[in-house]
């Protein structure tokens, strides 16, 4: 099959590769210049773990190349961002609504048009249909329309893309059957047949409930902090229990996803969210508590190492989870940028799974090494394995913040999560 993927991002592109590699001849669109560039040079423009040797691979076969501009094809995959209006909350269908207008010049009667991207219920013909339709009335009725949600995660999506079960749902049961049809071919999880109203739910519901699980680690780690307790040693003791399983506490919750669509959900339903929406502040919350906590620390830290100058802070992690590149809506950049404004502060910001970053202020990168010789205090801010595996003795005689669990149980770093009267302090 001739298939056409709008969007070669952190799920498009994969998706293109995958689809590649199970036979189909796939033509990925991108408005990006260096994004096509690349794929056209058997490239992957971004890091994850196997997606170098596929897009090589794929590329190799001639079955996968990139374009500018969207082509002929018998079916469209839309895997455009969605993101979230922040001083509204309200959703950002632009993207979506763009790349179904970028394809309504090429459809002809009989093709199949897949919306991946995750959205609010009702979209698939809100966004992507009707917005076909007033282009191309001449197709109206004549093309079918699915909404099949990603199901991966950044770090190991690959895996997932093919082992996940998937939903399809279709706007008319023909739809749904050419959907399954499609997944089927690459899919070795189970393929389930929904209507696109219920696909679409169904994605916002995962992530919504992951949001509400997390905001409770994170509200119990603010609650441990002030009782003096020790929040990791309180999770583990606790999922013990049979029907109990916590989750860790965090910098705060970011990344495409969970810090995203929830808000879909209650921009829809705002009567009879509350949960939803005390989840979303809780876990938009975080950072901002994380560096009032950190600024006490370092505070302390001032008085116990006698500095007179600048105290030097070496931010570890900027990724919104652990070993990815992926910056979106990060709450370690927001912790980053909130200690920026602190004139007592020089800044080191360590992130190993970027090549560049930067903000207007010219607040740039620094290795590892460096930043762990030049500090006095060391934050852990997202959990890369790099950092847990720094060897013995590379915190001491550092105060060391950490609110992310990354250096939990170090041997070279003394903790006393009642306050800062050690060499360090876990949030």
């Amino acid at each position: 099959m001739q298939i056409s993927v709008i969007g070669l991002g952190y799920m498009g592109l994969p998706m293109a590769a995958i689809l590649a590699r199970a036979g189909h001849t796939v033509v990925g669109v991108d408005i990006n210049p260096a994004t096509v560039a690349a794929v056209n040079a058997g490239v992957c423009p971004f890091s994850e773990p196997g997606m170098a040797e596929l897009v090589r691979e794929a590329h190799a076969s001639g079955r996968l190349q990139a374009v500018a501009v969207p082509q002929v094809a018998d079916a469209f995959v839309l895997s455009l961002p969605t993101p979230v209006d922040h001083a509204t909350h309200r959703p950002d269908m632009t993207f979506v609504e763009a790349g179904s207008a970028s394809i309504a010049k090429v459809l002809k009667a009989g093709d199949l048009v897949v919306l991946e991207s995750t959205s609010p219920v009702g979209a698939t013909v809100a966004n992507c249909q009707a917005v076909i339709e007033r282009l191309r009335p001449d197709v109206a009725g004549k093309v079918d329309y699915v909404f099949c949600p990603e199901r991966a995660i950044p770090g190991n999506t690959l895996h997932e893309m093919v082992h996940n079960d998937r939903l399809v749902g279709g706007l008319t049961p023909a739809a749904t059957a050419r959907g399954v049809e499609l997944y089927k071919s690459f899919t070795k999880g189970e393929v389930l047949p929904c209507t696109a109203a219920e696909a679409e739910m169904v994605k916002l519901v995962e992530n919504a409930s992951r949001d509400v699980q997390i905001a409770f680690a994170n509200e119990l780690s603010l609650a441990c902090h002030q009782l003096g307790l020790d929040v990791r040693r309180v999770i583990a003791l606790a999922n013990h229990h049979p029907r109990v399983n916590i989750l860790q506490p965090g910098t705060g919750v970011g990344g495409h996803c969970i810090a995203v669509d929830p808000w879909f959900i209650i921009d829809a339903a705002p009567d009879v969210t509350p949960l939803m929406k005390v989840a979303r502040q809780v876990n938009d919350g975080k950072p901002f508590w994380v560096t009032k906590m950190i600024e006490s620390k370092v505070e302390d830290a001032v008085l116990s190492l006698g500095k007179k100058d600048k105290v030097k802070v070496a931010c570890l992690g900027l990724a919104y989870k652990p070993d990815v590149d992926d910056l979106r809506e990060s709450p370690s950049i927001t912790v980053v940028e909130k200690l920026a404004q602190n004139a007592a502060l020089d800044l080191l910001v360590v992130e190993p799974h970027v090549q560049t970053w930067h903000t207007e202020s010219g607040l740039g990168l620094v290795a590892l090494k460096d930043a762990l010789a030049q500090a006095d205090v060391v934050v852990g801010l997202t959990a890369h394995k790099v950092f847990k595996e720094l060897p013995a003795g590379a915190l001491a005689g550092k105060v060391v913040v950490d609110a992310c669990g990354v250096f939990y149980n170090r041997v070279d770093v003394t903790w006393d999560v009642s306050g800062f009267h050690g060499r360090g302090a876990s949030l």
